[in-house]
């Protein structure tokens, strides 16, 4: 199972249809979105997303009545951080802000920890475990729009950039 990871879109529509874009070509079975959506509107190209969409708010998300009635009616996941999801056989906790991160890592009760929040992508193993940071998807601080995709057998991960929508999506 192949699963798609974004976060920090910040209302960034057309980066955010491109990487709808992405993960539908992508085949990912699931997407995995770590915050910072901000307002309802921003979830509507995840409409267009072909598999099962997971979220859970970041700080910056603030109408949440709206958010999850858009979540409710369109069958996705949202829900307050850290949460917990099992998928092709692994345990994935996802929360936005790192300051968990650590202590996620001690108790080692997860194989997939996923958060957001530093507009960094940054992936690391230990113990056959695999914490990742998607960087941000809406691409307003570092110039460029990140994602990453994560093979659940292998827990291997890639980083892609997001261009615009008439722009393929190129490895990083």
């Amino acid at each position: 199972m192949k699963i798609g990871v974004i976060s920090d879109t910040h209302d960034n529509v057309p980066k955010i249809e491109a990487a709808v874009r992405h993960f539908n070509n992508a085949g990912v079975d699931a997407v995995l979105h770590c915050g910072d959506f901000v307002a309802p509107f921003a979830l509507l190209p995840f409409k267009e997303l072909k598999p099962k969409l997971y979220l859970v708010y970041g700080n910056n998300d603030g109408e949440k009545k709206g958010l999850r009635a858009l979540a409710a009616e369109h069958g996705w996941t949202l829900g307050d951080m850290p949460m917990e999801v099992e998928l092709g056989g692994r345990k994935i906790v996802m929360l936005h802000e790192p300051d968990r991160v650590e202590g996620l890592r001690r108790a080692a009760r997860h194989d997939l920890i996923l958060y957001g929040h530093t507009h960094k992508p940054r992936a690391s193993h230990d113990g056959g475990r695999l914490t990742l940071n998607p960087g941000e998807g809406g691409g307003w601080l570092s110039g460029k729009a990140t994602v990453a995709t994560v093979d659940l057998k292998t827990l291997a991960a890639e980083f892609h950039e997001i261009g615009d929508l008439d722009e393929m999506p190129a490895a990083l």
